[in-house]
């Protein structure tokens, strides 16, 4: 099909008649493009998501996906993208072979030839050494594997990934990161990618756009929106949060942008490397005794940090799985 694209236009979803979870987001994902969605817990992300896909449906705005209405043509939508969501539904006694059989089958596919997409499925995500392993024995990792592999079942033309790699260790990271850039260099797939992961965003996607409190932050390419907060910054830490706040009212005259960040000044500037001497001279100067002092180019975590007022925080993932 040649409508891959994802648009949204003023999305609006409330629960309970006061609780407003997204407020008038709108974005558009080109045909064949990662489009990375971030934001904190609670940022609305998962109900933006659920919305695309037809799981729930919009207070107010529309939205499309392959130009289907996600409300009026919720069929058609489901039926040319594939979704693989944060909670994981599999049937713990079934094996995974049964399970993207009848997936396939669901989709048109006879027998014959759900098998044979499943066997290609399970060879694509590292699984067919499995396939007499009921999935209630499979670790969490194993268990992610599967889930994109059943997203994948019908060949999608839109692939919504919701934090796809959480709770996978590097390697089976890196192994689905090599599919997701395959379908969509292949296949002209458009992926629509949440993560928990910044690196994950900066190597995958062409575009992201961080959503705040329900509204969307800013939207651009990641060098672009790293670029935006200057070419680079001096990190000063000290040992209490209060010392860097004083720096901060110290230095931020020598700053384009000043930031603090727990016990860490960090200050933006053009020509920041040039810029040390006369940091270290200020803060000998003012009493101030840093516990160390770097250089560094912006990041994606740097620009989260920038617009969301908090650090894009890995303390509350589960820890990765080794298979």
């Amino acid at each position: 099909m040649s409508n891959r694209e994802i648009v949204a236009e003023n999305l609006v979803k409330r629960y309970n008649g006061n609780v407003t979870a997204v407020n008038d987001v709108s974005f558009r994902v080109k045909s064949g493009e990662i489009f990375g969605f971030l934001g904190p817990n609670g940022a609305g992300k998962s109900t933006t998501v659920a919305m695309l896909t037809t799981l729930i449906v919009p207070t107010e705005g529309k939205a499309t996906v392959g130009g289907y209405d996600v409300v009026s043509e919720a069929g058609e939508v489901r039926r040319i993208a594939g979704v693989a969501l944060q909670e994981i539904g599999l049937d713990p006694l079934m094996k995974s072979m049964e399970l993207l059989t009848i997936q396939a089958q669901m989709f048109g596919l006879n027998r014959r030839q759900a098998q044979e997409r499943a066997r290609e499925l399970l060879d694509l995500v590292k699984l067919s050494n499995v396939t007499d392993r009921r999935v209630g024995k499979y670790s969490g990792g194993m268990r992610r594997r599967l889930d994109l592999a059943l997203a994948l079942a019908h060949e999608p033309a839109i692939l919504f990934l919701d934090e796809p790699t959480t709770g996978l260790g590097p390697a089976s990271r890196r192994d689905i990161w090599n599919e997701v850039r395959r379908l969509n260099k292949q296949l002209g797939m458009t992926i629509f990618l949440t993560t928990q992961y910044l690196e994950e965003a900066d190597e995958l996607a062409d575009r992201v756009a961080i959503i705040n409190n329900g509204r969307i932050a800013v939207e651009g390419t990641p060098a672009d929106l790293k670029a935006g907060l200057g070419a680079e910054s001096i990190n000063v830490t000290f040992r209490e949060t209060d010392d860097a706040e004083r720096a901060r009212s110290e230095l931020a005259g020598m700053a384009e942008r000043a930031q603090v960040d727990r016990k860490t000044l960090r200050l933006y500037l053009s020509r920041a490397a040039e810029s040390v001497p006369a940091v270290v001279n200020r803060l000998g100067q003012t009493g101030l005794e840093p516990v160390s002092l770097t250089l560094t180019q912006p990041t994606l975590d740097d620009v989260f940090l920038h617009f969301t007022g908090q650090r894009f925080s890995a303390q509350d993932m589960p820890e990765a799985e080794v298979a």
